[in-house]
């Protein structure tokens, strides 16, 4: 891509979370120890599913796909944001912030549409049991994981392209921790009106996943209700309880901020956090401690590595 184009503006300024050195010192700790809970937690997730076969279904192939893009994401933004954090120099090239862009669209739509998918699954699971094995073919569930990849770097890339061709010449400063579309839209003093066009053809895109998510977990609800043996109930409820938490934080949180004026303002910000940084560390987390399927395969797993030590 040609860069050449861009006036004299070769970087912006990303104001973060705070300007008090001690307040940085607190959030670098607390951010650091975020990132990290978040590549273990996934990555253990990945290996449980990879190598127990009692996870070798639909449901374990879709976290699996949902782990790697939690791993992405946080990776897209929270090294930079550490790094500023310790910097006096708080800035990204325009190049950087790009490609930061791009890669938030990538992973944000890839998840909400695994997100919709897994939904679509544990509809097919608790609605049509009897079915499910027809229903959630390999072939389907390939093509839904694929899909939302494909739909994910769809969307980045038509709005990365269209974002390379803006002129930044206002105000280099950037309200937040990291860059987002709506950020650099403010910055452009060039058209942006096929810029804000893509944009929300992608909200729209993000909207129908989220009606499929609310259709599905209706008709959910509404089986799990007719089901006249508590036990019975529980049961079915449990089987998607883990998925319905981890859509709540997502969608509340990100529609939540993309609902919100482009200020900077605190609650902006603590919505940002919550969906691009606590919420991939909280997933595998969730998962783990609400699916007894996957507490059992961290027993199992856990019990291989005990007895390979003591031999």
């Amino acid at each position: 891509m040609d860069l050449g184009n861009y006036s004299t503006i070769t970087e912006f300024i990303l104001l973060g979370l705070s300007a008090n050195p001690h307040v940085q010192a607190a959030l670098f700790v607390l951010f650091l120890g975020i990132y990290l809970l978040t590549i273990m937690g996934n990555l253990m997730l990945l290996l449980v599913i990879r190598i127990d076969f009692h996870l070798h279904t639909p449901m374990y192939f879709f976290l699996s796909h949902l782990s790697f893009v939690d791993i992405c994401f946080s990776s897209v933004t929270v090294p930079k944001m550490l790094e500023n954090l310790l910097s006096q120099k708080k800035t990204i090239s325009v190049e950087g912030c790009l490609a930061q862009v791009f890669f938030v669209f990538v992973a944000a739509g890839t998840e909400a549409c695994l997100l919709s998918a897994m939904a679509y699954d544990r509809y097919a699971a608790i609605c049509h049991p009897l079915l499910y094995g027809q229903i959630m073919s390999k072939q389907l569930y390939m093509q839904l994981v694929w899909g939302s990849w494909g739909l994910g770097f769809l969307d980045a890339l038509i709005n990365i392209f269209l974002a390379v061709k803006m002129v930044f010449c206002k105000a280099q400063i950037i309200p937040h921790y990291s860059c987002e579309m709506p950020s650099l839209l403010s910055l452009s003093c060039s058209d942006i009106s096929s810029n804000l066009i893509a944009l929300l053809c992608s909200t729209l895109l993000h909207g129908l996943g989220t009606f499929l998510l609310v259709l599905s977990y209706t008709r959910i609800i509404a089986t799990i209700l007719s089901i006249s043996s508590t036990l019975g109930r529980s049961k079915a409820f449990s089987t998607c309880s883990s998925h319905l938490i981890a859509v709540t934080l997502y969608y509340g949180s990100g529609l939540l901020r993309h609902l919100m004026p482009n200020s900077g303002a605190p609650l902006e910000l603590i919505f940002s956090v919550q969906y691009t940084v606590v919420t991939p560390m909280l997933n595998p987390l969730i998962y783990s401690l609400k699916n007894k399927e996957v507490k059992a395969a961290l027993a199992r797993t856990l019990e291989k590595y005990l007895q390979h030590i003591r031999c």
